[in-house]
């Protein structure tokens, strides 16, 4: 029985790759093992970029594995460490991931992506969230999709289930980039090589401010970036980096970042 998930790393990159024909769908003990995946990313050092995909032309992710959930895996399980697909609820994930739609995105393969921080896709790929036709709901997406695109646009995303090809996607703002299919995971590689290059401490601030920021007001979120009560932003003005940084500038040169 082959591996339900793919994986490889190269230069601080790690590609992770669902491959669970015909629909890669996700049923818990998939979902458990992206969780131990992705948790190891967060805590290695040497990984600065994750890379998610799906295998094959047609999907992403279905997300939730309904034949599984039909044997008899609960839609509450275990979902494992992060949540659903490793990446939704994993905390602390203070490092870039994009994710690089090839298909079918829908449900919770739509939450994934929205899970990620960039968003390509290939020219074919289509999104949609049809829980409701299931009479269920798409908890993740409500909590996510209105603050990431036009609020009426989430709503009727989520209250018809109805689909959305990549043109609008990237219309509403929740695609950053439409790839040729033949391209797509090479584009998904440069654009992880060129984060790769960059500041891992700060990219670790930036995501810090921007997800505790999403539950306090502009005031309290800046009070507690000058007073240093972010972790990451501590670290990053005690750093070598932090130095690093304005001596290349002052010196007309690439700096070289050492994440500490």
């Amino acid at each position: 029985m082959q591996d339900p998930i793919r994986t490889r790393c190269d230069d601080g990159i790690l590609e992770v790759v669902i491959d669970r024909p015909k629909a890669n769908a996700i049923d818990l003990a998939t979902s458990r093992t992206m969780g131990l995946i992705f948790r190891d990313f967060r805590d290695n050092p040497d990984l600065r970029v994750a890379i998610v995909s799906g295998a094959g032309e047609k999907f992403f992710s279905a997300g939730w594995d309904l034949k599984a959930a039909a044997d008899g895996d609960a839609v509450d399980g275990d979902y494992g460490v992060g949540g659903f697909g490793g990446l939704q609820e994993l905390r602390d994930l203070n490092k870039p991931v994009i994710c690089a739609v090839n298909g079918i995105c829908c449900g919770g393969g739509l939450e994934i992506a929205l899970s990620a921080d960039l968003i390509i896709a290939a020219a074919h790929a289509t999104f949609a969230l049809p829980e409701i036709r299931s009479g269920t709901v798409a908890d993740a997406a409500s909590i996510k999709l209105p603050k990431r695109i036009p609020y009426h646009i989430a709503m009727d995303m989520l209250f018809t289930g109805r689909w959305l090809n990549v043109e609008e996607a990237h219309r509403w703002g929740f695609v950053n980039e439409i790839v040729l299919a033949d391209k797509l995971m090479d584009r998904a590689w440069e654009l992880a090589r060129l984060l790769a290059s960059g500041p891992p401490l700060v990219y670790a601030a930036i995501k810090e401010i921007v997800r505790e920021a999403e539950g306090t007001t502009f005031q309290t979120a800046m009070n507690k970036i000058t007073k240093r009560q972010f972790a990451t932003v501590d670290a990053l003005y005690s750093s070598e980096d932090q130095l690093e940084g304005a001596r290349a500038f002052a010196e007309k040169r690439a700096p070289i970042w050492k994440g500490k």
